[in-house]
Formats: C-alpha cells, structure tokens, sequence
C-alpha cells in the first residue's frame, strides 16, 4: 500500500471557509477528513483502502483542523507536521484560512451559529481567543487565503484553480490595484507606491476616467518617472516570481496603490500585467477601488511639478 503523494493541512479562523475548501478539494478527488486528531494521522495513513478500491490510492489527502479539533494544540501541531515529513517522507502542506473579525461576526450573525470557541459569549469573544490560539498555524503555514471579501463561489473557484492539477498546485499570482486611502489590500505580498507619478485626477477632463482609459494611460506614460520605474519593478517581479514559485508559494498578490485607486494604480497594474503575460505567466487583474467616485478630499493638495503637470 503506498501513501498520499500529497497532504495538505486544511486550517485558519472558523467560519472563514474551511468546509467549502474541503468539499471543493474532494469534487477534484482529493481524500478529504475533517476534525481528525493528528494523533490518529499515523493511523489513516496506515489503513488500507476500502474494499473495491485501488490498493494503490495514491490521492492527495486534505485533512481539515481547527480549534474545535479534539486536544487541539497549535505548537504540537507544528511539531507533529516536522514529525510526519521526517517519518514517512511526505509533502505536508498548510493551508490557512484568514478572514477579518467583523466579517466572521456578521457570519455567525447571519447564519446563526455559535462560534465554536464561545457558546455563551458573544462571538466577537470566540474570534479574538481562536485567533491568538492559532498564530504558530499561521506563521508556520505556506499558503494564505484571506475570504474576507470572497463568496463561497468565489472561494471554490479560487480552490479549483490552484489544486486542479497533481500535487498541491502551482502559484496563483494576483496583479492588483488599490486606493492607500481606504487602506492597504489585507492579502498584500509586495506593495509598490505609484503616488510619485503625476495625478490625472487633478486634470479636469481625465479625473472622471480611470487607469483603463487611452488618455488617462497616456498622461501617466508620459510622467519622467514612468518609464525607468516600470523597468526596475518588472526585473524585480521576473526575479522573485520564479523563486516564490520554486518555494512552494502558492499565492502571491503584487498590490499598486495610489491614492484614490482609480488611476495611477490601475493602469500600472493592468501594464505590469500585460508585460508579465508576455513572459509567460498568467496573472489574474484585480482593481479594488476602481469603482468608487472620485473625491478630491482622499487625493490631498495638487501638486505642480517642473513640467507643468499635476
């Protein structure tokens, strides 16, 4: 009897979407066990396969745990994964699923389950006291999913995408544009600041545009900054990219903030992503703030530079 080419450790906060990443595994033909002690692993991994199946099941296995896990301890689940990979010289791989407090209340609230971690406390109590209890899961994990903002769809499809082929999958990369001023994309691996670029906002006739439009895109190609600038971030990005993939990274998000989002940031992004296509990777384009109306409140004082330009 041979042992899964593959495990993958399914964990993170408790509503953030670990049942569906486990249902979507086991639709590609993954093993999938949720809420198994790591004690009985040995035992899994020891047990023949059912009758009328390949005595040679060599499926990858997603093992689903969190806090509610029996005997649940963080640090000897660390200790216990060591273990497994210098025994039975597997790949063992955690997948951790991060999601922000106040949308895992508004979660239970919908819902109208307990949280596992506080049965008669307000969730808010169960949320901060499971995400303390995680944190040696969450460093020690090497993939991240934050579903904050991702439907169940969206989550699977996501899934689908990084483990529909053999093994645990290659690297989804995420080009991504945002506004600093609604904060810093939360699932961020490298943040570049395009706010030195001249700001069409202050231009009458291209503030209502965005990134994605040929003029917008052409006051911004045109800034002295803009071209040496893109160069050094492509070289920069053809360098880790390759090497984020060869450490096993399973996601990587390169965000580009300006100020609003709508301009500057967008239009790099979609650039870079067209340039890194061309080198044969396959990002997926993302614009967070895209949609929102401009405000000259958010984008700060116009500033004149040596070229006439704002």
């Amino acid at each position: 009897m041979s042992h899964p080419k593959h495990i993958l450790l399914v964990t993170g906060m408790s509503g953030a979407g670990k049942s569906t990443v486990l249902r979507t595994l086991e639709d590609l033909g993954w093993e999938t066990v949720d809420n198994l002690p790591l004690l009985l692993l040995d035992r899994l991994l020891d047990t023949a396969p059912a009758a009328g199946t390949n005595s040679d099941d060599d499926r990858p296995l997603a093992i689903g745990i969190g806090s509610q896990t029996r005997g649940f301890d963080a640090e000897s689940i660390v200790r216990r994964i060591k273990k497994l990979q210098e025994d039975h010289d597997l790949h063992v791989g955690t997948l951790y699923l991060e999601c922000s407090g106040s949308e895992l209340e508004r979660r239970y609230d919908e819902t109208r389950r307990r949280h596992p971690l506080a049965q008669d406390r307000p969730a808010s109590d169960g949320i901060a006291r499971e995400r303390e209890l995680l944190i040696p899961l969450r460093r020690w994990s090497n993939r991240l999913i934050d579903t904050t903002n991702l439907s169940s769809n969206e989550l699977a499809h996501q899934i689908r995408t990084t483990f529909s082929g053999d093994g645990l999958g290659k690297t989804v990369l995420t080009i991504a544009s945002f506004g600093f001023a609604r904060g810093l994309p939360r699932d961020a691996d490298l943040v570049f600041d395009m706010r030195f670029l001249r700001n069409p906002h202050w231009v009458p006739s291209l503030r209502p545009g965005t990134g994605k439009d040929a003029d917008v895109s052409a006051y911004i190609v045109e800034d002295a900054a803009y071209a040496p600038a893109m160069a050094q971030i492509e070289a920069l990005l053809l360098l880790l990219l390759p090497r984020y993939e060869a450490e096993g990274k399973s996601y990587v998000t390169v965000a580009f903030g300006c100020t609003g989002g709508r301009h500057r940031s967008v239009h790099v992004a979609e650039r870079m992503a067209r340039r890194l296509r061309e080198e044969g990777f396959s990002p997926t384009v993302k614009h967070r703030d895209l949609q929102t109306a401009p405000q000259d409140s958010l984008e700060g004082a116009p500033v004149t530079t040596s070229g006439g330009g704002v």
